[in-house]
Parts: C-alpha cells; structure tokens; sequence
C-alpha cells in the first residue's frame, strides 16, 4: 500500500471478509486430509513420559534469549539475516553441548541439519541466480513491462484477473514479496490509473498472486525449509496443496471481480 500510496489498512474491512472463508477453506482442507491419512499412533511411543528437566528448560531459556536478542539488535544496531544465522548456530551448538551431545554429536546433528535443508538453499540459490542474472542484464523491468502491456487492452475485471495471474508468474524467479512488489508496483499503479481500476484492486491482485504462489514456488525458501523440517517431500505437499491452493484462486478471483464491481478505494 505504501508503494500504491494508499493510506496504511486501507480496504481492511474487505480484506477480512474475504479471509474468514479463506481461513475456513484452509482449515476444513486439512481436516479433511488429516482425516483420509490418519495413522495409528506408536505404541512405543505413547508409552513414553516426557519430562522437562533443568537442562530442558536451559535450552529453552537459550532459545528465547537469543530471539531477544534479535529483537534488540534488529530495532537498535540494524541486525539482519547475517546476524540472526550467526546467533542461532551459537544457540545450536550450546543446546548440543547442554544437552550432553559432545562436540561430536552436535557436529553431527548440525550435518544432519544441513543435509536434510540441502535442495531448499540449492533452489533458493538458482532462483537467486536467475534474479541476478536478470536484473544485472537490465532485462528484468523489459520482461515485466511486457507481462503487464497486454493487461491494458482488457476489460478492468480482467485485468485485474490477469495482473494477478502475472503476479504468481514471476513470484518463482522473485521470491521475495517486498522485492517484487517494488519491482511490479511502480508499473502497475500508473497502468491501473490509465485504465480506470482502483489502486486497492491492483494491491489485492498483487498480494493474492504472489502471497498465494509462495505456497506452490519451489524457490520459496520457507517453505522448503520447513518441508525438510517435517520431512515432507515436495511431490507429496504439491498433492496435498492443489486442491486447496486451486480453490484459495477462485475465492481470490472473486474477491477481485467485486472489488472491481463496487469500486473499492
């Protein structure tokens, strides 16, 4: 909203009506799922008691000490990623050595780590890759200006159908939301002006084509990392996924479509 110049929550109310059903869409989705694959729980491990001890509960302390951390040194001494990384490997390697792991068998766990988190930074360094590669040969701004042109010619409720399209497009090799949306932002503002669709629609289609597409992109590092985190291969989560992502595009589609019709500011 701040590249479109609008004022900050703005269309709020309209956004929270379109969530509420997005929220239940997502939630009965995962019941459903959750239900179709439920599998009997370990004997073995419903047996077990789970106790939390001092050294626990040190490591837990740890962890929280060092989001405090960040927290602080993000609003006082411009802390970034670099920061926050090199934070939580110290906070790694002193949970390993508190949780009697030895040197060894916290190096080891930190291999383990690494491994299972190796095709999500592969992915996110080719499409940082081809980013660059873009935007150092000054193609970028020709190839987005050429995705949005044709979107001129359309009728407002398709163009705003059809920015949204674009959006999801060229979220894979950009898959960074801020990124793109000063990337596309500036282009589209003046072209939404020119053929009468309010700016609040072309943030919607903005939000919903790129937000949306980060739960599909293979270049989305979050999740990626928190596939390999759970153990989940990418094959099964696009299976699981589709449906649900097929149906978030059509209640985002017509959330555009009535934004266009009561002429949302």
């Amino acid at each position: 909203q701040k590249v479109a110049e609008l004022p900050p929550a703005s269309g709020l109310g309209f956004r929270l009506a379109f969530l509420v059903p997005a929220l239940s869409l997502w939630i009965l989705g995962t019941m459903y799922h959750a239900r179709r694959t439920r599998v009997p729980p370990d004997s073995a491990a419903a047996d077990e008691e789970a106790t939390l001890d001092g050294r626990d509960l040190t490591i837990l302390l740890a962890i929280l000490a060092a989001f405090g951390t960040y927290i602080y040194g993000a609003q006082r001494l411009g802390w970034e990623f670099n920061e926050l990384a090199a934070l939580f490997f110290a906070v790694g390697i002193l949970a390993g050595l508190l949780g009697r792991l030895g040197m060894g068998g916290t190096t080891d766990a930190f291999v383990d780590g690494f491994r299972s988190m190796t095709l999500a930074a592969l992915l996110v360094g080719f499409a940082r890759a081809i980013y660059v590669v873009l935007n150092e040969g000054q193609i970028v701004d020709t190839i987005v200006h050429g995705l949005f042109t044709p979107i001129a010619e359309l009728p407002t409720v398709l163009a705003a159908l059809g920015m949204m399209a674009v959006q999801g497009v060229i979220h894979v090799p950009v898959p960074s939301t801020s990124s793109q949306a000063v990337l596309t932002l500036p282009l589209l503002v003046p072209l939404s002006d020119l053929i009468g669709l309010s700016r609040q629609v072309t943030v919607l289609a903005y939000q919903y084509g790129a937000g949306l597409c980060e739960m599909i992109t293979p270049t989305n590092g979050a999740l990626m990392a928190m596939l390999a985190a759970a153990g989940v291969r990418y094959e099964d989560w696009l299976k699981f996924v589709i449906p649900l992502y097929a149906g978030l595009m059509v209640l985002a589609a017509t959330a555009l479509a009535l934004g266009v019709a009561i002429g949302l500011k």
